[in-house]
């Protein structure tokens, strides 16, 4: 399996689904994703009202997060807010800041498709079975990935272990990236440890001009 290293979620975009075809190309092929803007939006619709009435309810394994990008803007829609089923609670005091960096694992799918019953995995940190002991993180910046992942990792302590629901207007909403556009994407994410930035400090002079070097630490528990 090719290692992308997570550029799907970088702001760079690059579409790499040439091998999954949206539209036939003979009347004899099955269409991979019809309906699919429809089909994702009535999940992601009903995935929240069930996630909501749950937290109402009380239950602790699951949680409704505000997008972090409202600002103070009032979150009225399904789409302003991503989903999160705790399949382990981390001991960790702090989380990330959108700043900071991370050291994670993770896996992300789509919502099932026609050839891929369980739903396309386009990226994964880690091969084979998912083993603390031998999975070795990912490592990249919160402010670098699509909204509905920096608004989980922001919530998340470390070692928690989420399910993460995010719909396509905190993905990549109209962009084909990562299969096709107005994908719901369900990542399944470890956070290990994040590094904190204290301050920006003077570094030895270079040909004259002064450098500056940032200074901080990472945190693990």
């Amino acid at each position: 399996m090719k290692k992308y290293y997570l550029f799907i979620l970088l702001a760079m975009t690059t579409v790499f689904a040439a091998s999954l075809s949206s539209c036939s190309e003979t009347d004899n092929e099955k269409e991979e994703y019809p309906n699919w803007r429809k089909t994702n939006e009535a999940y992601y619709d009903r995935k929240y009202a069930e996630v909501k009435q749950l937290v109402a309810g009380g239950a602790a394994d699951w949680k409704v997060l505000r997008s972090w990008s409202l600002n103070d803007q009032v979150a009225t829609h399904s789409y302003d807010f991503v989903l999160a089923n705790v399949l382990n609670a981390g001991t960790g005091s702090g989380c990330p800041f959108f700043t900071d960096s991370v050291k994670v694992h993770y896996s992300g799918r789509l919502l099932p498709s026609t050839s891929y019953a369980e739903g396309y995995v386009f990226d994964k940190s880690w091969q084979g079975e998912y083993n603390l002991s031998t999975m070795k993180p990912r490592t990249f910046a919160v402010s670098g990935v699509v909204k509905g992942f920096a608004t989980a990792l922001q919530n998340m302590h470390i070692g928690d272990r989420w399910l993460v629901y995010m719909p396509h207007q905190l993905a990549y909403g109209s962009s084909a990236t990562p299969g096709a556009a107005y994908s719901t994407l369900i990542f399944d994410v470890t956070l290990v440890g994040y590094f904190r930035k204290t301050s920006a400090a003077a570094a030895p002079a270079k040909d004259g001009i002064a450098q500056q070097q940032t200074t901080g630490y990472w945190v693990y528990e």
